[in-house]
């Protein structure tokens, strides 16, 4: 297949010419930086959030400013090529075999076999997983006769309850603990963890997301350790009063570190935060949050600096969050190619 490749001043684009199921992922190739030599895998495939947004400029920033080497992979209809993450289909799953990072940002998907098993794959090496907002229900519905049916977030597998989420990320889908498109989450800083590097120069108050806290079991299991509290905000607007009564007392956990062992024995570092919806990422100290667990994931705790830069790449205006309709993502149709111009 031929490839169309833009050259800019920062990174090569490889975009893939026509559409269909052999399409092959974009790849941002980046640039110098600490990164360089790395690659990492980011996936999108959720349908309320806009990981359709977050995904390619988190790409963009990690490629761009630092060097990573960045393949990105969205839920498609194999038909057309349109963005829908409402079709269980991300093509060029495969890139994970050679992937040092896999960021993931789906929402209840039941993907078939085939594609499930690169992930599971990836999982068997104990390789690192940074996971964004509704990582935590990444997968469901997937059939009971399948060999993966332990991803699924209703899962009851020996060893697997509650699925993708609560074996490798630390949670499954719980609930909202804020209300949903009403209040909002303010990170603080979880007591003790002032100097742990993915935490490295970001300010107080400077976390902040539209969107609210997720309710979570605490405590957390194994050995993850909160270092994100999210206190509800009475608004969506960051200067926003904190909610006074129960639901900040005790606040939810909204990112921690842990590690996942793997059906193979191995073990991999987890980077999980709720937050990272498009509007969340707007944001400069989630970015950096976001930016440093990824430094965190694959060993490049020394190599974050004090002010890890996440200046926004390119144009980026993130809408608000909420269900798109099946016919909306026809009628105003997305490709892929499409966010990288």
């Amino acid at each position: 297949m031929k490839h169309v490749r833009f050259l800019t001043l920062w990174l090569l684009v490889t975009i893939p010419a026509g559409v269909g199921a052999d399409d092959k992922p974009i790849v941002l190739e980046g640039g110098e930086g600490v990164g360089k030599g790395q690659h990492i895998v980011l996936i999108s495939g959720d349908q309320e959030y806009r990981s359709e947004e977050v995904i390619p400029q988190l790409a963009k920033i990690l490629a761009k400013h630092h060097g990573f080497r960045c393949t990105v992979l969205f839920t498609v209809d194999p038909k057309t090529g349109i963005l829908n993450p409402n079709i269980p289909h991300i093509p060029g799953l495969e890139a994970l075999k050679t992937a040092d990072l896999m960021v993931i940002f789906t929402r209840f998907l039941n993907l078939p076999d085939d594609q499930l098993q690169h992930i599971a794959d990836y999982l068997d090496a104990g390789k690192p997983v940074v996971g964004l907002r509704t990582a935590t229900h990444a997968f469901n519905g997937i059939p009971a006769t399948s060999r993966y049916a332990k991803f699924n977030n209703s899962s009851t597998v020996k060893g697997w309850e509650g699925g993708f989420g609560k074996r490798v990320l630390g949670e499954k889908w719980v609930n909202h603990h804020g209300k949903h498109g009403v209040e909002g989450t303010r990170g603080i800083i979880a007591p003790g963890q002032e100097k742990h590097p993915i935490l490295r120069g970001i300010e107080p108050g400077s976390i902040f997301g539209t969107t609210d806290v997720y309710t979570v079991t605490l405590p957390l299991p194994g050995d993850s350790t909160p270092l994100v509290l999210g206190e509800v905000t009475e608004t969506l607007k960051p200067d926003s009063k904190a909610v006074s009564g129960k639901k900040n007392d005790p606040m939810m956990p909204v990112a921690w570190t842990k590690t996942y062992l793997s059906d193979s024995g191995r073990t991999g570092r987890v980077f999980t935060t709720t937050l990272g919806a498009s509007q969340d990422f707007a944001f400069e100290g989630t970015r950096r949050l976001i930016v440093n667990g990824c430094f965190w994931a694959v060993g490049l705790d020394n190599k974050i600096p004090e002010r890890t830069n996440v200046t926004l790449v390119g144009e980026f205006q993130p809408t608000r969050f909420y269900f798109k309709k099946p016919e909306e993502w026809t009628k105003n149709p997305i490709r892929p190619a499409d966010l990288f111009k």
